[in-house]
């Protein structure tokens, strides 16, 4: 029963986790304490202890807290999820590519491990196929789910060598597609850029559009904020901007914005389904966070393929 409860909480605090940031920190220890108040046992207030430290970057203190809770649960994923977060966000990223490489091993259908297992190597400017020994590969769920993260960093080289090891399927012929059009789609957006240079260059839209790509990219989710609410302003019907403010909701631990923010964008799409594919991806990240994952299953079902 102890272990049912605990298994229980830990995913709940898994998406705690991601809540509990900033001057925010008050309300969602409150919220918190909430979901956690049935469960008073040893194990449960180390968890807790944990997830306020990491908030406030403290995490030499939450390593040691969610340690003590890997003693008393040493096979749980959620607890080596934690774990990798805390080493990667303070640098120390061997020790988080080991903990990150034991979830993805305990859970290997799980999207969000194998995510965090892809930006540690990336940090450490190494590629997924370097510890490729230590996956299990021949679950089909890891290696779609690898397809999807690789593609979608635009890594379409790493995306093949994955889909060549797979046997022929709707999977593998759609994402085949998608590497050629995307392949495609950069080339001539290169080219225009190529021979529209000046005209990009003085129209402010394009300005805050390449800014905030930048911003996007480089991970900076309080300028990324900031810059998108001023965008919004300048040019409040254009859905990108509201997408930059979703993905920097969602990133400083504020799902709950991020999901009004993105359904209020939503109405500004035209015939973009690139773009709204995006939106329905981070609206299922938000419900993610949010622990709603009936919700968060239902936008990422609506994820349109071969696009």
């Amino acid at each position: 029963m102890k272990m049912r409860m605990r298994s229980g909480i830990l995913a709940i605090g898994f998406s705690i986790s991601f809540l509990i940031q900033g001057n925010m920190l008050a309300q969602e220890e409150k919220n918190a304490s909430l979901y956690l108040e049935a469960y008073t046992d040893e194990f449960q207030n180390m968890f807790f202890e944990a997830l306020k430290q990491k908030s406030i970057e403290n995490y030499d203190k939450a390593v040691n807290q969610f340690l003590k809770c890997k003693s008393l649960d040493e096979t749980n994923p959620v607890i080596d999820f934690q774990l990798a977060d805390c080493y990667s966000k303070d640098g120390q990223y061997l020790l988080a590519q080991s903990y990150s490489i034991n979830a993805v091993k305990r859970d290997p259908e799980n999207y969000w491990y194998l995510s965090k297992l892809v930006e540690i190597m990336d940090k450490q400017y190494s590629s997924i196929g370097s510890i490729e020994k230590e996956l299990p590969r021949s679950n089909m769920p890891l290696t779609r789910n690898l397809a999807m993260i690789l593609f979608r960093q635009g890594k379409y080289e790493e995306v093949k060598k994955v889909l060549d090891v797979m046997k022929d399927s709707a999977f593998k012929i759609e994402y085949l597609d998608k590497i050629k059009d995307s392949i495609r789609t950069t080339d001539e957006t290169l080219e225009s850029i190529s021979n529209n240079k000046e005209e990009i260059i003085e129209s402010p839209l394009n300005i805050y559009k390449r800014e905030i790509q930048i911003l996007l990219n480089e991970n900076d989710s309080i300028a990324l904020l900031n810059a998108s609410e001023v965008a919004i302003e300048e040019y409040p019907t254009q859905p990108f901007f509201y997408y930059s403010k979703g993905v920097a909701l969602n990133n400083s631990g504020n799902p709950e914005k991020a999901v009004q923010t993105l359904l209020e964008g939503l109405d500004f799409i035209l015939e973009d389904l690139v773009m709204e594919n995006s939106y329905y991806e981070e609206l299922g990240r938000a419900y993610n966070l949010l622990g709603n994952s009936s919700k968060a299953n239902m936008y990422l079902s609506k994820i349109k393929s071969g696009l």
